[in-house]
């Protein structure tokens, strides 16, 4: 069985393709994004469907409080580069890169998603 696809519900879907376009190397898909839904594609193959929070009908946006998502990277530099890279596109960071139990990496949130930027450390 294969993963086929993540859907993350966000309050701009096009401000959130053009987050995970410009700082994590996802591209569009054949449909072009609009304001209720933008389908991307990891530099992996990877899909991540963004959806806009009012197609949720119980009106519950809020993820869990652990709830995040993951993206590994091969190194530290490339750590330090994506940190450096969202912090000068003026992302909220509230942590730098740090060795976290045997990765090194940090998290953020964008929108009401927490994200982990990650790799394995090299001790």
């Amino acid at each position: 069985m294969t993963l086929n696809h993540l859907n993350l519900t966000v309050s701009d879907v096009a401000h959130a393709s053009h987050f995970f376009q410009t700082y994590l190397g996802f591209k569009p898909a054949d449909m072009p994004p609009n304001d209720a839904l933008a389908v991307l594609n990891g530099p992996d193959g990877f899909i991540l469907v963004l959806m806009h929070d009012r197609f949720n009908e119980s009106g519950q946006c809020a993820y869990p409080d652990a709830f995040h998502i993951g993206f590994y990277l091969p190194d530290q530099a490339a750590v330090h580069q994506t940190w450096q890279q969202l912090h000068d596109g003026g992302i909220p960071l509230t942590e730098s890169p740090r060795r976290i139990r045997k990765t090194f990496g940090f998290y953020f949130r964008y929108d009401n998603i927490m994200i982990e930027i990650t790799t394995a450390s090299k001790d």
